[in-house]
């Protein structure tokens, strides 16, 4: 989404907020007015305390007019007090709104695709993000409101001792303001996309941290860190673009909050022989020292960070969120309706990036996967691997192109899909008997025999004897990863589905139980994709495909070697450790 864009959005959603909230609009109003009259009485007994009473000769009348000062300053600090409470019933209601926001916002986003049902950015809109939204906003408020009533007394009370003091004050102050509002959309949309970048390298670094010992086992370091290269490039490019628009920023702000104290101090004889009074001279150069400019300068900094800050944080939560309803009801396919009769999975220019401007993990992907055949898929750690296995099983939705199983939408089906079964590399076991544990992928029943046949197969009928038999009971804690990866993929064996897809659920076996389990699958009617962490893996699969960061490349295990060298090193690697 654009900055316009987002400015847009925003900005309706501000109004409507503040529609609702004319009273407490009033009350910061009326206290405000309070604090402009201080302003006002600030700079205007300055100028009556020289004019009428020291330079003219009468102490007691200068004196009287400095404790008229002093008492504005007591009636600014009233102001101030109520400001506080008034601002209250603006930022708290704010708060409280976005918190109601980001619960329906978690929740519409696990009822349309329950495979963010643990969205980690919930929590973060839920907790740090509503908090920085009020401290922006309250900052905001409290600054713009103090500058618009501070302005106002100051400006009245140059008016009130000479109206030809505004001529030499007001033109620097609206082309320096000027200046600055100026910058205001072209840095927010800079800051946002830093922003994003930052979050994609960190995003990128963690995937690389955590599977760095497969990266440097692999000799993959190449391939893997020329994303993370790519990302560092664009972050230095856009800091090179904020620091020329802070410098744009920094000089309006010089030109705003320096020049009418410059043109006032240097136009001082000019206003001198027209007939200005020293104490108006004096007074005008109180509003601007003590008033004027402190605040327009509170307002340039708390706009050019906070106001940035608030407009990215408020865009997040005004984004269009998925229609809940809409996806719960959206009308079943049966498996198979439309599909070819030799064609599992077809993916047609399939891109997907992990946010709006994060690199592309898949980027224009082409594929197509027989029925009945057997694919393995290797890469370095954090290539895109598990994500396309998620976009296959429906959890992921593409950025671009479509993704097809048995001919119809990957995420076209609503409810229990017999089409296809995917066991994560954390296989999932249960409390409960290992007959049901073994038979919960089938809608139907499932005799003994056949259970037994599959657990014979797979090599898993000694785990199940040393559970106690079909009957035995199931504790998750008391089994090892490799023990829950045999008992997920014995489940997997007796499941209806056509398309099995193992995202690395064979990690924890050694390498005769892989073996074995792995051609028992590739046996079973139906097709098998396998994301293989060991190249023997790849070796009995009917085809291979290399992702490598840049391109993808699918063939046979014996002809890969000349057309990848990412897939040459693998194989090399492998050969020379075992």
């Amino acid at each position: 989404m654009s900055g316009d864009g987002s400015w847009r959005r925003v900005s309706r959603e501000g109004r409507r907020f503040l529609r609702g909230r004319y009273r407490s609009l009033r009350r910061l109003a009326l206290w405000s007015l309070l604090e402009s009259a201080h302003t006002f009485l600030g700079g205007y007994a300055v100028a009556r305390a020289l004019d009428d009473g020291f330079l003219a000769g009468r102490t007691g009348t200068g004196l009287g007019w400095l404790a008229v000062a002093g008492a504005g300053a007591l009636l600014g600090a009233l102001a101030l007090r109520g400001v506080f409470g008034g601002l209250a019933d603006l930022v708290e209601p704010l708060r409280d709104g976005l918190v109601r926001r980001s619960v329906r916002q978690a929740i519409g986003r696990a009822v349309a695709d329950p495979g963010r049902a643990g969205d980690a950015g919930a929590v973060s809109r839920l907790t740090q993000q509503t908090e920085m939204a009020r401290d922006s906003f309250a900052g905001l408020v409290l600054v713009a409101r103090s500058f618009v009533f501070t302005a106002l007394g100051a400006l009245l009370g140059l008016a009130a001792l000479d109206p030809v003091l505004l001529v030499l004050v007001l033109p620097a102050l609206l082309l320096g303001t000027a200046g600055f509002l100026a910058t205001l959309r072209p840095m927010a949309r800079v800051q946002r996309a830093a922003l994003d970048a930052d979050e994609a390298l960190s995003g990128r670094a963690g995937e690389l941290a955590a599977g760095l010992r497969d990266v440097v086992a692999c000799g993959g370091g190449a391939s893997a860190g020329a994303p993370v290269e790519r990302l560092i490039a664009e972050q230095e490019r856009l800091t090179g673009r904020l620091a020329r628009w802070t410098a744009l920023r920094t000089l309006a702000l010089g030109v705003a909050g320096r020049l009418p104290v410059v043109a006032l101090l240097a136009g001082t004889p000019w206003l001198l022989g027209r007939g200005v009074s020293a104490g108006a001279v004096a007074g005008a150069l109180t509003y601007l020292v003590q008033s004027l400019l402190p605040a327009l300068d509170a307002l340039m900094t708390a706009v050019g960070a906070a106001g940035t800050r608030l407009l990215v944080v408020l865009d997040r939560f005004c984004a269009p969120q998925p229609d809940s309803d809409a996806a719960t009801s959206a009308p079943e396919v049966a498996p198979g309706v439309g599909a070819g009769p030799c064609v599992a999975i077809e993916l047609r220019g399939v891109w997907f990036a992990y946010g709006p401007r994060a690199q592309p993990v898949i980027d224009g992907l082409d594929l197509t996967v027989g029925a009945g055949e057997h694919l393995a898929v290797v890469g370095p750690s954090g290539i895109g691997k598990s994500t396309l296995t998620a976009l296959i099983a429906g959890l992921l939705p593409p950025g671009g192109g479509t993704v097809r199983v048995a001919g119809a939408p990957a995420q076209g089906v609503t409810g229990r899909d017999l089409r296809r079964t995917l066991l994560p590399q954390q296989a999932y076991v249960f409390t409960g008997t290992v007959r049901e544990n073994l038979t919960h992928l089938c809608p139907g029943p499932v005799s003994g025999a056949e259970v037994e046949r599959a657990t014979a197969t797979l090599g898993s009928d000694g785990l199940v004897d040393r559970l106690g038999g079909l009957d035995g009971a199931v504790d998750p804690a008391r089994l090892s990863p490799g023990e829950r990866q045999h008992l997920a993929l014995t489940a997997a064996y007796l499941s209806p589905a056509p398309l099995l897809l193992l995202d690395e659920a064979t990690c924890h076996l050694d390498l005769r139980t892989e073996e074995r389990a792995e051609r028992a699958l590739a046996e079973r009617p139906g097709t098998l994709v396998v994301v293989a962490h060991r190249i023997s893996s790849a070796a009995r699969a009917d085809r291979v495909l290399v992702l490598d960061g840049t391109r993808a490349v699918c063939g046979t295990h014996a002809e890969l070697p000349a057309r990848s060298p990412l897939y040459r090193d693998l194989v090399g690697l492998w050969n020379a450790r075992g």
